[in-house]
């Protein structure tokens, strides 16, 4: 974990819980100057990122309810910029805008990646802003395949502020229909735990 990510997540109150429960010692370094990476990302968290096909992403409105909702699209989708932008096309959906209108009075947004083929875990911490009008134009031809059909109403760019990789122990093993014929074709089928 890096001092990032833990000067973000392990707030006032957390730090109380983890007091209670025994952690706090073990958690505690991670607030060291010693861990100063997590806002930069590497070329594992870029080929990670670039592997996916949808993410889960968390605001939070006015009232401080969160929200939170699947993001999908085709591979790749959820763009790397440079090593502390991310961007995607946001495609025409049910039209609640939940998500643009959270992000409109509150810029601070929440991603979780899982990977349940390999069971790995991404969480970035960032800030958002919404590109739109004249100014996505361009954004969007390099954010968008034409050959995914959705139609892209706006472009969401994320400037990262933190991340951290998870424990893999419950996310369970899963491969899509497409992924689970590539095994088939190439006698891959027995999977391990």
């Amino acid at each position: 974990m890096a001092l990032a990510f833990a000067e973000i997540a392990f707030t006032e109150n957390v730090q109380k819980v983890q007091d209670r429960m025994g952690s706090r010692r073990t958690y505690a370094k991670f607030l060291d100057d010693r861990y100063r990476d997590g806002h930069s990302l590497s070329e594992r968290e870029v080929d990670f990122i670039s592997d996916q096909d949808g993410f889960y992403q968390a605001t939070v409105s006015e009232s401080g309810w969160p929200y939170v909702q699947y993001r999908g699209g085709p591979r790749g989708f959820l763009r790397v910029l440079d090593q502390t932008t991310l961007a995607y096309a946001d495609f025409r959906g049910n039209r609640q805008y939940l998500s643009v209108g959270n992000l409109s009075g509150n810029n601070r947004v929440s991603l979780i990646l899982l990977d349940y083929r390999v069971r790995k875990r991404l969480k970035i911490w960032g800030e958002a802003s919404i590109v739109e009008g004249d100014r996505l134009s361009d954004l969007i031809t390099d954010l968008h395949d034409p050959a995914y059909k959705a139609i892209p109403e706006r472009a969401v760019k994320i400037h990262v502020r933190a991340f951290d990789w998870n424990c893999p122990q419950h996310i369970p093993q899963r491969f899509t229909p497409d992924e689970w014929r590539r095994l088939e074709k190439h006698g891959e089928t027995t999977v391990s735990d």
